[in-house]
């Protein structure tokens, strides 16, 4: 990220032992609202992981491939699997910017250079349990392509951010269809990889007008503002990307002459589309490999959110202790380890619960497993221990 014109304001505050503690007995009802939250979350995701994996299974196994170029109303609310070369009803446009592409999708990428808040705080402890805080608050420049609150900053004057008249869209093609069916712009969203569509002087010379800016086209690239080399606050680059017409794979319910989701009989729904000529067995592959990757990110997610919770609620020891500030060092490290072991006990136990809850068969399975392995670990530990040692002869 390009930065310059780099200022800061710091802050110092302090805050007494008593108001510590008390934020700290606050904290302990926060502690345990995240503990809940992530047990419940946990053991949803495991649900959903199982229910999404079963409803795929359903899909995999009466899935039909069907030609592109007729729709056969027998079909009407099965699952298909159809490959074809994608058509639309005319031009994908951007009004604002006078562009028309014949692609299916058109995108527009707008990036703002503004004001950007960084914050970094270092904390000590007192001899009594009091803390200072030292925050440092800057402010840089950088493009983003997100608007950026400077009302919400430590030190808004200064770095006062212009309200965004254009911003990033993503617009679809009316009357897409793929041989004879009509796509839906569901499925069409975040389709395809969109490739580069160079602007011209004409929709410069219109934005100009419009905006009353110097405005110039860099390397296909709009760039609102005086010097590229030399950005301001305001300043703007546009670019555009088209997702191309192309050969697409789509399995979904056929309804009527179009597509929809097919729902399945654990309450899910399947609707995939691929760029290219990609087989069914494909497809729900790639669909299966997301939902172990969304399940095991949602996992990771809970773990973290327990790991805070837990620590929320051990940490008015740590502050108790911190009267002494090495002693309140120690107990914090102690009660992070008691999170650490309490957080890597608790997770797998809802992640096994949920198993046993939506899927008790294996479930119960697992746990018969384990319970033997450990027995036999056991039994087998215990045998080598009571053998008798051999002699060794005198020398």
């Amino acid at each position: 990220m390009e930065e310059r014109g780099v200022d800061q304001v710091t802050e110092v505050t302090n805050t007494s032992w008593f108001t510590r503690l008390g934020q700290a007995v606050v904290g302990v009802l926060i502690g345990f609202v995240f503990v809940v939250v992530s047990i419940g979350v946990l053991f949803w995701n495991e649900g959903r992981a199982i229910h999404t994996a079963q409803g795929l299974a359903e899909g995999a196994g009466i899935v039909r491939s069907v030609p592109a170029d007729s729709v056969d109303r027998s079909n009407d609310g099965r699952l298909i699997h159809v490959t074809g070369m994608l058509s639309t009803a005319g031009p994908v446009t951007d009004p604002d910017f006078a562009i028309r592409v014949n692609g299916v999708r058109l995108v527009r990428h707008v990036e703002v250079y503004q004001w950007k808040e960084e914050t970094h705080s270092e904390t000590r402890t007192k001899f009594g349990g009091g803390e200072e805080r030292t925050t440092t608050y800057k402010y840089v420049r950088a493009w983003s392509d997100k608007p950026i609150d400077s009302d919400r900053f430590k030190e808004p004057r200064g770095h006062t951010n212009p309200v965004i008249v254009y911003q990033s869209r993503d617009m679809v093609a009316a009357g897409t269809r793929l041989g004879a069916f009509a796509v839906p712009d569901s499925l069409l969203r975040g389709f395809g990889e969109a490739r580069r569509v160079a602007a011209t002087e004409v929709q410069a010379n219109a934005l100009q007008i419009r905006v009353n800016k110097p405005v110039a086209v860099n390397d296909g690239v709009l760039y609102v503002g005086r010097d590229s080399s030399q950005p301001a606050i305001g300043d703007m680059r546009i670019s555009f990307g088209e997702v191309p017409l192309q050969t697409a794979s789509v399995v979904a319910a056929q309804s009527g002459s179009g597509f929809a989701p097919f729902p399945t009989h654990t309450g899910t729904t399947v609707e995939l589309i691929a760029a290219g000529a990609v087989p069914a067995k494909v497809m729900f592959q790639h669909a299966e490999e997301e939902n172990v990757t969304m399940t095991w990110v949602l996992r990771l997610i809970c773990v973290v959110f327990m790991l805070i919770g837990f620590n929320f609620v051990l940490r008015p020891l740590a502050v108790a202790g911190s009267v002494i500030p090495l002693l309140g060092d120690v107990i914090g490290a102690g009660t992070f380890l008691v999170a650490l072991v309490c957080t890597v006990a608790i997770a797998p136990i809802v992640i096994a619960f949920g198993w046993l809850w939506y899927r008790p068969l294996i479930g119960i399975a697992v746990l018969v497993v384990g319970a033997a392995a450990t027995w036999g670990l056991t039994r087998l530990l215990h045998a080598r221990a009571s053998a008798p040692k051999a002699v060794r002869p005198a020398a």
